[in-house]
């Protein structure tokens, strides 16, 4: 909750006048506690979650002519009823996490140190974490994703993912209990090492999870996709081989970048 009783008080502590976003964040969060604005996280995600894969789906549903030439494999039809039980397994989960997440609060506060108030962080500050963020992520999901293509990892947790050998947007989320929780280890990392303000970190978590459909999305779009300007960036092709190659993949491992994949040779 922002300690200022007014807009003028808050713009005396800072010692210049409100940005305009800075207006609207304390107009929206002076009387907020921060403990909900922590919960907003899984509200934004859930909705990220429910909205990102349907523009695809109803295009399969109801124009495949339009979009099935960008398939990456076209022999693979993912039924419609198996893209919503995905859907409805995976947003059980969320009210689950706004609950776990206001009895936690207290001690997730600590470890993430989350800033709340004013100021809001720069465009250069957030784009500087968002990197350091990507990056360790990726390193770190490398490492546990390869840890659960062995024989034992696969077969006890990784299989429910990789059920999918055509993925689709809702099959992101589509994952053993166990699994989801030893990812979301490399997502918090960053936002735990280099503490950032809770926009900042709705950003981060709303980037990844939409690459994270992309991703299983099942299309490459080759006039969008942000694989011919981003260095090192896979992409949904990329990621699709892996599921088709299934619980024999011994490569691209990597969720967004592949400089792990390629400086440990396991990129193909």
């Amino acid at each position: 909750m922002i300690p200022y009783a007014s807009a003028a008080e808050a713009e005396a502590a800072l010692g210049r006048a409100m940005t305009w976003a800075e207006a609207a964040w304390y107009k929206y969060s002076v009387a907020m506690p921060d403990a909900w604005l922590h919960c907003h996280t899984t509200v934004i995600l859930f909705v990220i979650y429910t909205i990102t894969p349907l523009p695809l789906l109803i295009l399969e549903q109801f124009a495949p002519s339009v979009i099935l030439p960008y398939k990456l494999q076209p022999g693979v039809q993912v039924p419609l009823a198996d893209s919503l039980r995905c859907y409805i397994e995976a947003a059980c989960v969320f009210p689950i996490a706004v609950g776990f997440q206001l009895l936690s609060y207290p001690a997730a506060a600590k470890v993430l140190r989350t800033r709340m108030g004013l100021p809001l962080p720069s465009v250069r500050e957030t784009v500087a974490q968002l990197v350091v963020y990507s990056l360790l992520e990726d390193y770190l999901s490398y490492w546990i994703h390869r840890l659960l293509h062995t024989q034992w990892g696969y077969e006890k947790i990784h299989r429910v993912h990789h059920e999918f050998t055509a993925p689709t947007g809702f099959a992101m989320s589509y994952s053993h209990w166990a699994e989801n929780l030893l990812l979301s280890i490399p997502a918090l990392a960053g936002p735990v090492i280099v503490p950032c303000h809770i926009t900042t970190q709705w950003l981060w978590f709303s980037i990844r999870l939409i690459e994270g459909i992309n991703i299983h999305s099942g299309y490459h779009f080759p006039f969008i996709s942000p694989s011919k300007l981003i260095p090192f960036y896979g992409g949904a092709a990329y990621h699709d081989y892996h599921h088709y190659a299934g619980g024999r993949s011994q490569s691209n491992f990597a969720p967004l970048f592949t400089y792990c994949d390629y400086i440990y040779r396991t990129d193909k």
